[in-house]
């Protein structure tokens, strides 16, 4: 007879893997599906981690072409070893996804390999042999959305995947959409020496930022040498010897224009990955976009004994705020609360420099009409990042007016996405800007940056 377990996850991305290992801790009998070769969805294997790996290498390469002259290191002739590169990005991918295998056996996690479906409610069907759980937990995560008109066949039309695994440095990249994923991965092959054109049918480069720190983005990443085409979308895509002509169109409509590009990169989002799971027959009730329906905070399905987290779920299509869930998830079933905020979820772009932000734009507390105090403090007067050679950028800390509470913090400057946590934990904590600006920050160091910006909130800020 097959094995029955307490849980059942299906997919071994962030969500999962941390769900199934949260809830072996809590000691539940536990295994968790997949039907990659190796563990950690997406963003282990084709996602945050390979494309961080690239950024990181694509940086460096840029340093030293560039940079390190500025600081008196002369290193002669800088070339390009890309076969280098994308081994080391392997590399790296492999003893990431070897340490979710380790963390399995540790915490007596059984791996079913396979494709797995619900075969109905309280059974977990996987490469044929079906399996008994008390809970089942789809975790799937998501997919790139396709271009109608763009095929993508991952040599010269790609996704995100086939942008991770180019052989050859594109003299013009494409990029169609302006969010996270088309941004960095439109970094790392301009540092490597493409010519990169950006084409976004919305007005800005991600829409979701805060609107000041968005235009600064646009100019910053232009006088790198980006390109942009904003207000613009892509109708069709015709495959030659010389490689790809795009066919533009302005948003609002008008006259119809070519593009012409060696690869393309398709980057305009991501759906909840559900397709063959079997839900609709086991009855979990869907949303328009095609997510599975949950209870908030609860991450009940219409079906009981049948939960879901992550990418598949409303929210931001983040790996930390799938793992957050994930140990929520594992601690209700074990009888705990569990509580994921969501007020209180970073995101970052990693590009160079990082754009990072948390809680709300001044946008949304504008719609809200909420009455707030604005704190901003620039890198240049910082001067830690002086002596880095890196001041593009700033600190913006928006607070309520009344009481003082953060209620969003926007940074775009070097090691943005390390400084966004000191926040992070300044909201959970519901603390003001005074905290923050009262707290002992070493010096000399990048966080000062958030220091002053908490003393701009009152107005007394004290390096600028």
């Amino acid at each position: 007879m097959p094995e029955s377990f307490d849980v059942i996850v299906i997919g071994a991305g962030p969500g999962g893997y941390v769900c199934a290992i949260r809830a072996a801790q809590l000691g539940l009998k536990v295994a968790c599906v997949e039907k990659r070769a190796t563990l950690g969805g997406t963003c282990l294997n084709v996602g945050c981690i390979p494309s961080k790996a690239l950024l990181q290498s694509s940086e460096h390469f840029e340093e030293a072409k560039h940079k390190l002259a500025d600081h008196g290191v002369n290193v002669g002739q800088v070339s390009l070893d890309l076969a280098k590169m994308l081994a080391r990005k392997g590399e790296v991918v492999s003893a990431n996804v070897k340490g979710i295998e380790f963390l399995f056996k540790k915490n007596k996690v059984t791996w079913l390999k396979g494709a797995g479906r619900i075969a109905a409610p309280g059974k977990v069907e996987v490469e044929g042999t079906t399996y008994d759980a008390k809970h089942v937990v789809i975790a799937t995560g998501s997919e790139s959305i396709p271009l109608p008109g763009v095929e993508v066949d991952e040599k010269m039309i790609v996704s995100s995947t086939g942008g991770l695994e180019l052989e050859t440095v594109p003299g013009h990249l494409v990029v169609i959409g302006g969010g996270y994923i088309g941004l960095e991965l439109g970094s790392v092959w301009r540092r490597l020496g493409s010519q990169v054109t950006v084409v976004e049918f919305l007005d800005r480069l991600v829409p979701s930022m805060d609107n000041e720190v968005g235009k600064m983005f646009e100019r910053v990443l232009g006088r790198q040498g980006m390109k942009f085409r904003l207000k613009t979308k892509v109708t069709g895509a015709r495959k030659g010897n010389d490689g790809i002509t795009l066919m533009l169109e302005p948003a609002a409509g008008g006259k119809a224009e070519e593009l012409k590009a060696d690869v393309v990169l398709v980057a305009i989002g991501r759906r909840a990955l559900t397709e063959g799971l079997g839900l609709e027959e086991a009855g979990v009730a869907l949303d328009e976009r095609g997510r599975v329906k949950v209870k908030p905070g609860e991450f009940a399905t219409s079906v009981p004994g049948i939960w879901a987290i992550g990418d598949v779920i409303e929210g931001p299509m983040l790996a930390h705020k799938a793992e957050e869930e994930g140990v929520a998830l594992a601690e209700l079933l074990a009888g705990q609360h569990g509580h994921v905020n969501y007020g209180a979820i970073p995101g970052v772009v990693y590009t160079w420099p990082e754009v990072a932000s948390i809680g709300e734009t001044e946008e949304q507390l504008k719609a809200r009409g909420v009455a707030y105090n604005v704190g901003k403090f620039p890198f240049t007067a910082n001067g830690r990042a002086r002596a880095m050679g890196d001041t593009d950028g700033f600190v913006k800390i928006l607070a309520d007016k009344a009481t003082d509470r953060v209620l969003g913090a926007h940074i775009i400057g070097p090691d943005a996405g390390t400084l966004i946590a000191e926040i992070a934990i300044a909201m959970e904590f519901g603390a003001s800007a005074e905290d923050v600006a009262r707290t002992c920050h070493a010096h000399p160091s990048l966080n000062e940056a958030v220091k002053e910006a908490a003393l701009a909130v009152g107005g007394r800020a004290l390096h600028i």
